[in-house]
């Protein structure tokens, strides 16, 4: 009788799919290299720019401005190769170059994408990544009060780079100074002057893409369709952003912050339901968010539910106080409540800086928000009674670290058309909800938790807009739909797609039909071409 070899076959096979496995992404590598050389106008030594996972620094690049830790996991797919282009040029050959070796391209600006699509495809595979990270120019024109920001530049930067030439200029984006111009003004882009000022995407001028057959194209070049579309669009579906070209926007020399804490206790149900009542129809200079999460305080053993309006006025306290005696007393806002500032110290107050941070903290462009996390959203049109805030707090707390942030709207976004760009949830918007569940135990109770917000989301149904149930497309949420491999059909798409951009995405769809049929750029939820 034969004995049985004690040698068992499969470590040997293993070794051998994995050594097969490195050669592919080598010669992938290598051809994409080649291909550069010869597609990109400057010779350059396109080795240095290329981190493959055999590198020691690969894990820090890919992990380096990502956001949501849950896209990080040893269990989502990773790219074959990041490439982090120095030039515009080199964007466009990566282009032209994945488009002729057959490579899935992934664009990241700032990483902050909530389901990681900039830099993990679950559809798929192989893919790779191209990181803005050096290209982050930021030219700033006070005379014209206007700037050229490229996109992987972060708002921090930007906001930093404008307060460096005038301390009576601003721009209306975004309360998190890590996010990535790119991608960030793509989806809409928010921020504390949003009543006054509109989105970002309401002041873009001009901008600089790299279309599906690797031409750099400006708003002239590329028409006013395309134009429309790269501004609330959401990033990924119809080229590279390289450049946007911003309108600056006056602020005033003193503003001012301030944050009033309210518990149950202390009547914040009846005082929340009189925010959604106000917020949205006061004086368009003042920004009042409300965040809400549970608190244990010293007793540990009995929670409670804690909201804090969060607030910037352009002007001064004297004047805020005046109109809040007007509009809203009941929050109770005293002279020693207020803060005043410049804008760009506002910046960093809203954003969560210590009250001694120095500016020069934006110049580090780093995500100050690094955790575990699932999000929704949801927009809101009629006040939501006290029973059904009463019910939103139970749920609340039974979770273990939930957080809910209510945006107010009106002001400048209700002059707005809902098609004036694709970002469409303007008029007859009282407020928009993010909701968050947070945690740091990796994947071990990731599902309780993506549990959890569901079921929240569920509850929520009868309070928030409907057909359809609007979400903004810079909070993506994987759970609304996702396309298939390279095929995505209309049909399954519009189930996202109405609920980020109601009826403009029929637009969207026919202008992605007519510049990149072969949806070169493409992922989980991008804008499908419609058949030829």
């Amino acid at each position: 009788m034969a004995m049985a070899s004690p040698f068992s076959p499969f470590p040997i096979l293993v070794l051998i799919l994995l050594s097969v496995s490195l050669q592919a992404s080598a010669s992938i590598q290598e051809s994409f290299v080649q291909c550069l050389n010869f597609n990109s106008d400057r010779k350059f030594p396109f080795h240095t720019t290329i981190y493959t996972p055999n590198d020691a620094s690969f894990t820090t690049i890919l992990d380096s401005s990502a956001q949501n830790l849950r896209c990080l996991l040893p269990s989502a797919p990773k790219p074959e190769f990041i490439f982090t282009p120095f030039h515009d040029s080199h964007v466009q050959g990566a282009v032209i170059c994945s488009k002729r070796l057959g490579i899935h391209l992934r664009v990241r600006s700032g990483g902050h994408d909530y389901e990681g699509i900039s830099y993990v495809s679950e559809i798929e595979t192989p893919f790779i990544v191209v990181d803005l990270v050096k290209l982050r120019g930021i030219n700033v024109d006070i005379k014209s009060n206007t700037a050229w920001v490229q996109a992987g530049a972060t708002m921090g930067e930007v906001y930093y780079r404008i307060y460096e030439k005038s301390s009576v200029h601003g721009f209306p984006a975004g309360l998190c100074t890590s996010l990535g111009v790119g991608g960030h003004i793509t989806g809409g882009a928010y921020g504390t002057m949003m009543r006054k000022y509109g989105l970002g995407a309401d002041n873009v001028l001009d901008a600089q893409i790299v279309d599906a057959n690797g031409r750099i194209l400006d708003r002239a070049a590329m028409g006013e369709d395309l134009f429309w579309a790269i501004r609330g669009g959401g990033g990924g579906s119809f080229g590279i952003l390289l450049w946007w070209k911003i309108q600056l926007v006056p602020v005033p020399p003193t503003v001012t912050v301030f944050t009033v804490t309210k518990n149950l206790e202390q009547g914040a149900t009846k005082l929340l339901h009189r925010w959604q009542e106000v917020a949205p129809y006061i004086d368009e200079n003042l920004f009042i968010r409300v965040i809400i999460q549970p608190f244990s305080g010293g007793n540990k053993t009995q929670r409670t539910i804690t909201t804090s309006y969060n607030a910037l006025y352009l002007g001064e306290a004297r004047r805020l106080l005046q109109v809040m005696k007007t509009s809203f007393p009941e929050l109770g806002l005293t002279r020693k409540d207020c803060q005043e500032t410049s804008w760009i110290k506002s910046v960093l107050y809203i954003a969560g800086f210590p009250s001694d941070t120095p500016p020069e903290v934006l110049l580090k462009g780093k995500p100050t928000f690094k955790n575990f996390f699932k999000a929704k959203s949801d927009f809101v049109r009629e006040p939501i009674p006290e029973t059904g805030l009463e019910g939103l707090w139970q749920r609340l707390l039974i979770e273990d670290s939930p957080l809910m942030i209510w945006n107010p709207y009106g002001g400048r976004m209700s002059q707005f058309s809902e098609s004036d760009i694709p970002f469409p949830h303007r008029n007859g918007t009282l407020y928009k909800i993010q909701y968050l569940s947070i945690w740091q135990d990796g994947d071990k109770n990731a599902a309780k938790h993506i549990d959890w917000i569901r079921k929240l989301y569920n509850y929520m149904t009868p309070y928030v807009s409907n057909f359809p149930r609007e979400a903004y497309v810079n909070y993506r949420d994987l759970d609304l739909g996702i396309n298939s491999k390279n095929s995505t059909s209309y049909i399954q798409a519009s189930t996202w797609g109405y609920r980020y951009f109601k009826d403009n995405f029929n637009r969207l769809v026919k202008i992605k039909t007519k510049v990149d049929p072969e949806n070169v750029f493409r992922h989980e939820q991008s804008i499908p071409p419609l058949p030829i």
